[in-house]
């Protein structure tokens, strides 16, 4: 009877572990498609949960995306990104909003990769709930990086696990200095 605890317990141990590891996704749905999501609630808990909850919170009800970053319309800076970003938009309803601390990803081990879904902000602890998604891999926006002087970076909380092709057409939309003419309604559903 001894042996069989010890073994019990270690089965029961992995089963937790197991599904303690696995991770929520969100379905943003677009008129291009859909964009599955997986967030990332273990290393980015901070920012993964507040996103989570202001889909909760239905906050994301009017959002869009709105924002896309091209090698072709970006002249003047310095170091060049590729992404399509999506939120609120007002800067109104944005203010509104609570701000989270700003998780590095020196701190959570993420990296802005192709995929990479990631919290839009000004100042460190600035984020609420704009976000954008990396097209291709874009190391100038981690912790070090030098797309911000601030060398603080951006903070990863997902990737994409689906829909990168719709990324990729959202991001060829006509656009006037980065900001698309025509916005593209983002409905966003959590599991």
């Amino acid at each position: 009877m001894k042996a069989k605890i010890p073994f019990v317990i270690l089965l029961v141990s992995l089963v937790f572990v197991g599904f303690s590891q696995k991770l929520p996704k969100v379905t943003l749905e677009t008129l291009f498609g859909k964009i599955i999501c997986e967030i990332d609630t273990i290393h980015a808990p901070v920012t993964a949960l507040n996103f989570l909850k202001h889909i909760e919170l239905k906050t994301y009800n009017d959002a869009v995306f709105y924002r896309v970053v091209r090698m072709d319309n970006q002249p003047n800076s310095k170091v060049k990104i590729e992404v399509i970003q999506g939120g609120l938009y007002a800067d109104e309803k944005i203010d509104r909003q609570p701000t989270i601390p700003h998780e590095t990803t020196k701190a959570t081990g993420l990296k802005h990769l192709d995929g990479t879904i990631s919290m839009a902000r000004n100042e460190p602890g600035t984020a609420s709930t704009e976000f954008f998604i990396c097209v291709g891999d874009q190391p100038s926006l981690d912790f070090g990086g030098n797309r911000n002087p601030d060398g603080q970076g951006f903070a990863a909380f997902g990737k994409v696990v689906k829909g990168m092709d719709v990324v990729h057409k959202i991001q060829q939309q006509k656009d006037t200095s980065q900001y698309l003419i025509e916005p593209v309604k983002i409905q966003i559903e959590a599991p």
